[in-house]
């Protein structure tokens, strides 16, 4: 078994250029979490999750840095905040990033894998050491994707081989 066995050909994608409020609309309207990000010739330059979206509404920091002293500080207390999801103000955020292009939100260069590429390649990939791996773009030569594998994919074809 190899990825072409595995791999979906009927792909939904996005842009570059495509804006973050165009895709949250792409995710509503799809029952994917993930789509590849291919530039005008169909090659795979990134991939964009609900995570990445959602990261832009969660505060990078979540440290907060008290000086105790006078000028200048001789030392500062640290101390966690996590603020609850009601205490973001989530329709400031969403008409703050909503003109923002995907590439700057995407991740960039994302693992892919060919067609010809064994299913232990694909296993090692999904079950490695990243876990932010669920799906695998397929790629041909020139990096134009021709498929996709997510994890249920893999776990369907076990399971029919198995039947």
């Amino acid at each position: 078994m190899n990825a072409r066995d595995l791999m979906v050909e009927d792909v939904k994608t996005v842009s570059p250029d495509d804006d973050v409020s165009d895709v949250f609309h792409k995710f509503a309207r799809n029952p994917f979490s993930g789509f590849p990000v291919v530039d005008d010739d169909g090659v795979v330059i990134g991939v964009i999750t609900e995570s990445d979206l959602v990261d832009l509404f969660e505060p990078e920091e979540e440290t907060l840095w008290i000086p105790i002293g006078l000028p200048p500080f001789v030392d500062t207390l640290t101390y966690q905040v996590k603020p609850p999801w009601g205490d973001l103000d989530l329709g400031i955020d969403l008409v703050r990033n909503a003109d923002r292009p995907i590439a700057e939100v995407m991740t960039a260069d994302p693992a892919t894998v060919s067609p010809d590429d064994d299913v232990d390649e694909v296993l090692e990939l999904l079950s490695g050491g990243d876990p932010d791996i669920n799906r695998l773009p397929v790629v041909d030569d020139d990096g134009v994707l021709i498929g996709l594998i997510a994890r249920q994919d893999v776990i369907r074809a076990f399971r029919d081989r198995r039947m």
